[in-house]
């Protein structure tokens, strides 16, 4: 009989944890790469990996052995945990959220219906068509009590002149945002956090800011509507879209606030017409 290549008593180390172990950490290394993909966290991570393997390289034990780099690059290293959580707090928060939306943490979600979704689109076409600038947040399975308790409690039926007369210039809740959530509005006047990311493009003002920035760190959709431009845009996880007329601003928030609703319900619910792309 042939003599396996490996001692036996190696064999047996190998068990079902260290399976589970290995594809865990793959998993994990791969969904910070998906958080971590377009944004300056990367080309941070790249450049403390490249600081650790010259301390490697430089270390006692080595061939090029470097006393004085070994040193300050041990200095370095030292504090960079501190100066990475302090620098990336905005990417932290978002993988943090993300990590809220697995499965296993998923609450349950109130489906917008149709009659609703109408209202929203009528009134943000009307408040373009005025040039009336708004901001009206749609919760999908992440609540926002944070940013409802920085604004005025409403707890109201969704309707096209109450989102009308909100954002109407003079308005006392007219500056924020309009939070919506379990087929009411929730809260208005309410205060965003505004993305910080420097390649945004210069046209956004704080509005589109403030809509990117919520979408970046929750799983919210998000209406952001231009005063000047008397632009209606979309923004989800992070991007953009728009702009958007009645048709495409309906198409976009039946696919978005269908996916919510899909992931939910197990597919078996939502508005009731099939999203077109938007």
């Amino acid at each position: 009989m042939i003599e396996p290549l490996l001692p036996h008593s190696v064999l047996p180390a190998f068990g079902w944890r260290d399976a589970l172990d290995i594809v865990l950490m793959t998993v994990l290394i791969y969904q910070v790469g998906l958080i971590l993909k377009g944004t300056r966290a990367l080309q941070t991570l790249t450049g403390v990996l490249l600081v650790v393997l010259a301390y490697w390289v430089t270390s006692p034990d080595r061939p090029l052995h470097l006393r004085t780099v070994h040193r300050v690059l041990s200095s370095v290293l030292f504090y960079a945990p501190f100066a990475i959580i302090i620098l990336f707090q905005t990417t932290i928060r978002r993988a943090l959220a993300h990590l809220g939306r697995t499965p296993l943490f998923r609450s349950a979600y109130q489906e917008i219906t149709e009659k609703m979704l109408e209202e929203i689109v009528r009134a943000a076409t009307d408040l373009a068509s005025r040039g009336n600038g708004a901001l009206i947040v749609i919760e999908r399975e992440q609540a926002l009590p944070d940013q409802i308790e920085s604004g005025t409690a409403l707890d109201a039926a969704i309707s096209h002149d109450l989102l009308l007369n909100i954002f109407t210039p003079g308005s006392p809740l007219h500056d924020g945002a309009v939070i919506i959530g379990e087929g009411r509005v929730k809260a208005a006047s309410c205060f965003l956090p505004v993305s910080t990311d420097a390649r945004l493009a210069h046209e956004y003002g704080s509005r589109h800011r403030a809509a990117i920035g919520l979408s970046e760190e929750y799983d919210s959709v998000v209406i952001v509507i231009s005063e000047e431009r008397k632009e209606i845009r979309g923004a989800v996880e992070g991007r953009m879209y728009g702009p958007l007329d009645a048709d495409g601003l309906k198409a976009f928030l039946r696919r978005h606030l269908a996916a919510a609703q899909g992931r939910a319900r197990n597919g078996n619910h939502g508005v009731s017409e099939r999203p077109d792309a938007a």
